[in-house]
């Protein structure tokens, strides 16, 4: 049986307003969604401010994208959502920001590298870059799903980042040390040369990573 997330409209409002507390959206950018005991998915909508947002305006759509319940239209990266659920039945929760840090490297097409412990601990190594696809599109989705393989996020490419995981808790706290790592070996490579977690590390940690992942 997928995973799914008690109370999911009250978590994606307070996921939403957490994003935007921390710096990690801005405005309209960005959207959230957590699939339901009955299998439908709670969205954010979009173009409506974070700052303004209601547990009346979330939308509610179907696994196939149809507006199940809600007076607004759903993000336009809807598709995105339904991809990674659909892939992933471990998983009950996407977050999509854009993070400054994550998102330059995005817009350079270059991963995130494991540097730090935590960071495969929590991620399963190496953030990977998808290939370029446009917003909205199946093909977006497409390149995430196949980017975030053993991994709970992934960039997409010149546009920011995807997390995903069994609650809204644990998507936000991946978001967020990404975008933290991220700015990290930003700074560590204007002092010069950064250095990986030795493979057997990485390992280790990845696994680590996996059970986390089973556990909700």
């Amino acid at each position: 049986m997928a995973r799914y997330v008690e109370n999911a409209q009250e978590e994606v409002l307070a996921a939403a307003k957490e994003l935007l507390e921390k710096g990690l959206v801005e405005g309209t950018a960005g959207n959230i969604s957590a699939r339901q005991q009955d299998g439908n998915i709670v969205i954010t909508p979009s173009s409506l401010d974070y700052r303004e947002m209601t547990l009346e305006d979330l939308v509610v759509i179907s696994p196939a994208g149809e507006v199940v319940s809600g007076h607004r239209p759903p993000s336009s990266e809807k598709l995105l959502h339904l991809s990674c659920m659909g892939a992933y039945e471990d998983i009950a929760c996407v977050i999509h920001s854009h993070a400054i840090y994550a998102s330059m490297f995005a817009v350079a097409q270059q991963p995130v590298p494991a540097c730090i412990d935590e960071f495969s601990v929590y991620i399963g190594g190496d953030v990977r870059c998808t290939e370029y696809a446009m917003s909205g599109t199946d093909e977006l989705g497409e390149q995430a799903v196949k980017a975030l393989e053993g991994r709970g996020a992934a960039l997409i490419a010149n546009h920011g980042m995807v997390a995903v995981a069994p609650t809204t808790g644990k998507a936000m706290h991946i978001t967020a040390l990404v975008e933290r790592s991220a700015k990290i070996i930003w700074g560590a490579r204007q002092l010069g040369e950064i250095h990986h977690l030795p493979e057997k590390v990485d390992e280790s940690f990845a696994s680590v990573y996996e059970y986390l992942r089973t556990q909700a």
